[in-house]
């Protein structure tokens, strides 16, 4: 019997069983299915469906408005200004979007108003990307990793992430990894990793379902025989100067590269990355070069993307189909 997660809220992965995430994603790979073979069903007509944004986020909110479009929804973005900005007064807001839309998605709101919002919205909300978690991204990570092991679950997938491991990605891939049994390594400076209260958390939980976490400074030691390398940004185009030069001097180790391909010792090694926009680069090539660093220094070296190990346009399709599931789970 499939689980029921009707009127479900997902603000972490954490809030799932290993049973809901697997059945996520076989009504992704189904929604998948259908929309290739141009006999997808439109599971949520009449519904509509609220995207919060605290600023300009193009590509992202555009998976999310394209799954709500394509099942039948009606979709209302809802940008800075057009609600009210403390906690407190976000309850009363809360309640009133409740009543009229059936789902709300928050995209970069801060923590405390995504709290509010799910305790007293009474319909599902969920969290795009916003502080501390990212669990829509997880789900498309899995659905990707699944898609390029075929027949294989993803207890028997090695992961590896290197670099900047204290926030939304590395925490939330910490998370998911334990949650699902992957072997899941994270590449870091010790000063980056992942809160010690994370960790433990995911090691409990590690021992029930047969992951194997395993953290050290070392990227060569970090991506020995795995199946997937996961970066993300080094800097946010917003961050302030003061820190770039430092940051890039930390994490230059960490650089995914034709060579550390190399070293895995597995041909197959793909890579994953939590999906810059091209705005995204160009901005933070210009944060590099202003701290006086080359331009090719930041995660990824510029000849990865064009290799066939990085699979990244997959993993921002599969964005539009794990959404896309979650809707219709939770909503339909």
């Amino acid at each position: 019997m499939s689980p029921d997660l009707k009127n479900r809220t997902l603000l972490s992965i954490d809030e799932l069983s290993a049973r809901e995430v697997s059945f996520l994603l076989a009504l992704a790979q189904e929604l998948k299915r259908d929309q290739r073979a141009g006999s997808e069903r439109a599971r949520l007509r009449g519904k509509h469906i609220a995207l919060l944004l605290d600023r300009s986020v193009p590509r992202a909110p555009g998976a999310f408005e394209v799954a709500a479009n394509e099942q039948g929804a009606n979709l209302s973005l809802i940008g800075p200004g057009d609600w009210p900005p403390g906690a407190q007064e976000m309850q009363g807001t809360a309640r009133v979007l409740g009543r009229l839309y059936d789902a709300i998605e928050c995209r970069g709101l801060a923590p405390a108003i995504v709290c509010e919002l799910a305790q007293h919205a009474g319909v599902p909300v969920y969290d795009g990307l916003t502080r501390p978690f990212h669990p829509a991204q997880v789900l498309a990570d899995c659905l990707t990793m699944q898609d390029h092991c075929p027949g294989r679950p993803l207890a028997q997938i090695r992961l590896a992430y290197l670099g900047d491991a204290r926030y939304r990605i590395g925490d939330s891939l910490l998370q998911g990894a334990a949650l699902l049994g992957l072997d899941f390594r994270i590449g870091a400076p010790r000063a980056l990793w992942p809160p010690q209260a994370l960790v433990d958390a995911a090691l409990a939980k590690a021992r029930h379902s047969g992951a194997r976490v395993h953290l050290t400074e070392s990227a060569a030691e970090a991506v020995q025989a795995v199946d997937y390398i996961y970066t993300d940004a080094w800097l946010a185009p917003a961050e302030p100067e003061a820190l770039w030069a430092a940051r890039l001097e930390l994490l230059r180790p960490y650089q995914v590269t034709g060579a550390l391909l190399c070293t895995t010792g597995n041909p197959a090694t793909k890579l994953l990355h939590g999906l810059p926009s091209a705005l995204d680069r160009a901005q933070r090539k210009g944060q590099a070069q202003a701290a006086g660093w080359p331009v090719d220094t930041l995660e990824v070296s510029e000849e990865i993307y064009a290799m066939p190990a990085a699979v990244l346009q997959d993993q921002a399709e599969n964005r539009l189909h794990s959404i896309k599931a979650l809707l219709v789970a939770t909503v339909a």
